[in-house]
């Protein structure tokens, strides 16, 4: 094992100073021999709105490199004002571009067995966008266990789903000339029985990154053995003609193995190093970790500590310019060139255990996030 040594670069400046950990974070034991044991240090800065006030309680679910910048989306449990829609922000500025693109159903999905669900305040999780055109994007469904029933006809259609009683969706959209994002197809996700993914509605599929030749891997927080999976899905062309059940398919990777607690893949993002080796970039969020996962499934999953910092807009007694989050959280995960970029979902049960310096209380009040960046390392893929 290489021992990590160095010094990040992230948005702002480095601190090397004391660790904190979120609530049940510790992990009991894994089997990854490549546990780097120096913590790297993250800074983060508050996205801001265009009107210089901070977002507001988007509980963000994704985010995907687009453009000259980067996409987020939220869940079902984020503010109004923030559902539904696609949010762009100038990643180096950790600010909001002002435009919004807002989802809306199309015709041809309003007969659907799943337009009411997706049409009013759907749990989304995740975002990609087509690999070859960047005006279509793909987004995936979590928790419907609240959803308005199915008709009996649908219900007996989808009813094998290998998951849960309301099947798991992956939903194409496209942007408009209007700046809005049609929501254009839909297909539910099955499971095949022996992968054991098991019935917990809010703990599915939480990540999904494109690899090569349209190979769409999909995170999925904890199967019946409260394991992390990752899974994948061949999306060629005529992979939206059907809207019957997309079969997910299973092959080895070797990730952490853990005797108790929730280890859950949250948000990832695909990368390829120099020499053409394939692994995907994965944020554990109760652990506040990155797993380095190689897609051939020769090497162990690496697994790297951070400890993460957010800033501190104006300078107080006792506070520095950074302050240690005792979480943070994250749930979104991009590539940019050989950056990672990193979005949190603030917490709602324990976000306000980071207030520390008093003028970040009212941001960790209305539970708004952080954009953390650090330069991807060598030293993750040896």
């Amino acid at each position: 094992m290489r021992t990590y040594v160095g010094f990040i670069i992230g948005i702002g400046s480095l601190l090397l100073i004391g660790c904190g950990q979120s609530p049940e974070s510790e992990p009991i034991k894994q089997n990854s021999e490549k546990k780097i044991e120096q913590k790297l240090q993250v800074n983060g800065h508050w996205i801001m709105e265009q009107d210089g006030q901070v977002m507001l309680n988007p509980q963000t679910s994704g985010l995907v490199k687009w453009r000259d910048g980067l996409l987020t989306l939220s869940d079902r449990s984020a503010h109004p004002s923030q559902r539904l829609r696609l949010r762009s922000i100038f990643s180096e500025k950790a600010l909001l571009t002002g435009l919004d693109f807002p989802m809306i159903l199309s015709e041809q999905l309003q007969t659907s067995c799943f337009a009411a669900y997706i049409s009013d305040n759907p749990d989304l999780e995740a975002l990609v966008v087509d690999p070859e055109n960047d005006k279509v994007f793909y987004i995936v469904t979590e928790d419907a266990s609240n959803a308005t029933p199915m008709s009996e006809t649908c219900q007996q259609k989808y009813s094998n789903s290998g998951s849960t009683q309301y099947p798991t969706l992956l939903v194409r959209l496209e942007l408009q000339t209007n700046d809005s994002v049609l929501m254009t197809h839909v297909r539910p996700i099955q499971f095949s029985a022996d992968m054991q993914i098991g019935d917990f509605p809010n703990d599915g599929v939480e990540a999904l990154a494109f690899g090569q030749d349209r190979t769409l891997y999909l995170g999925v927080e904890k199967d019946n053995k409260k394991q992390a999976r990752v899974l994948s899905i061949q999306m060629h062309s005529d992979f939206w003609q059907s809207d019957e059940f997309a079969a997910v398919t299973a092959f080895d990777v070797k990730l952490p193995v853990f005797d108790s607690g929730n280890h859950p893949i949250n948000g990832m993002d695909y990368y390829q190093t120099p020499d053409g080796r394939e692994f995907l970039l994965a944020a554990a969020r109760n652990d506040e970790t990155l797993w380095v996962v190689d897609l051939s499934g020769k090497k162990e999953t690496v697994i790297v500590p951070m400890e993460f910092f957010a800033e501190t807009k104006a300078h107080s007694q006792g506070c520095e310019n950074y302050e240690l989050m005792d979480n943070a959280s994250i749930e979104g995960v991009a590539v940019i060139e050989n950056t990672l970029w990193l979005i949190n979902d603030p917490w709602k049960a324990v976000y306000l255990n980071n207030v520390k310096c008093e003028q970040n209380r009212e941001h960790y009040e209305i539970f708004a996030p952080l954009l953390f960046s650090v330069p991807i390392q060598a030293s993750w893929f040896d």
